[in-house]
C-alpha cells in the first residue's frame, strides 16, 4: 500500500488481488526468448525476416550497388584510358619541344658559324687594308729615309771637306784648297 506523506488513503480490495496476480505471473517461467515452447515461432519469424531481407537484398540492394561499381569501373575505364591518351600527348608535345629544341640550337650554331665566318672575312679584309697602309707608310718612311740619308751622306761629304780643311789649317798651319781636301775625302770614303 502507498501512503503518500500527509494524505491517507485507504486500500482498495480490487487493487491489492490485481497487483498480487501481476506479481506472481511476472515472477514465474524463464525469459520468452530462452523459453523452449517459444522457439517455433521464433524460427518461424526468422526464416521470414531472413527470407524478406534476402529478398530486399537480391531485388532491390545488390542491383543498386551492381550498378554502382559498373559505373565506376566503366569512369575508371574512361579515366585510365583519357590519361594514356593525355600521356602520348604529352610525349608527342614533349617530342616535338625536343625536336624544335634541336633545330633552335642548330640554327643557332649556324647563325653562330656565320657570324664567326663573317667577322673572320671582315677582320681579314681589315687587316689586309691596314696591311696596305702599313706597307705605303713603311714604303714611304723608306723613301723618306733613303733621301734623308742620301742628303746626310751628300753633306757628310761637305762637313769633312770643311772639318779636314780646318785640321790641316791648325795642324800644319797652311790654307789648302777646297778641291784638293774634298778629292781627299772622296778617295778615303770610297
Amino acid at each position: 500500500m502507498f501512503v503518500t506523506p500527509g494524505y491517507a488513503h485507504e486500500a482498495s480490495p480490487a487493487l491489492d488481488q490485481s497487483t498480487a496476480v501481476e506479481g506472481a505471473e511476472h515472477g514465474k517461467g524463464a525469459f520468452p526468448p530462452f523459453d523452449p515452447s517459444h522457439y517455433p515461432s521464433q524460427i518461424l519469424w526468422l526464416a521470414i525476416i531472413f527470407g524478406l531481407f534476402y529478398l530486399f537484398l537480391k531485388q532491390v540492394a545488390v542491383p543498386r550497388v551492381g550498378s554502382i561499381l559498373d559505373v565506376r569501373r566503366e569512369r575508371i575505364a574512361h579515366d585510365l584510358d583519357q590519361a594514356a591518351k593525355m600521356k602520348e600527348e604529352a610525349d608527342a608535345a614533349v617530342a616535338a619541344y625536343e625536336q624544335e629544341l634541336a633545330e633552335a640550337r642548330a640554327k643557332a650554331n649556324s647563325i653562330g658559324q656565320d657570324a664567326r665566318n663573317s667577322a673572320k672575312v671582315e677582320a681579314e679584309a681589315k687587316r689586309k687594308q691596314v696591311e696596305g697602309e702599313l706597307e705605303k707608310k713603311l714604303a714611304d718612311a723608306e723613301a723618306h729615309i733613303a733621301g734623308i740619308k742620301s742628303s746626310a751622306l751628300a753633306e757628310v761629304s761637305s762637313i769633312a771637306t770643311d772639318t779636314a780643311s780646318v785640321i790641316v789649317e791648325r795642324l800644319v798651319g797652311l790654307k789648302v784648297d777646297k778641291a784638293t781636301v774634298a778629292a781627299a775625302v772622296k778617295s778615303v770614303r770610297e
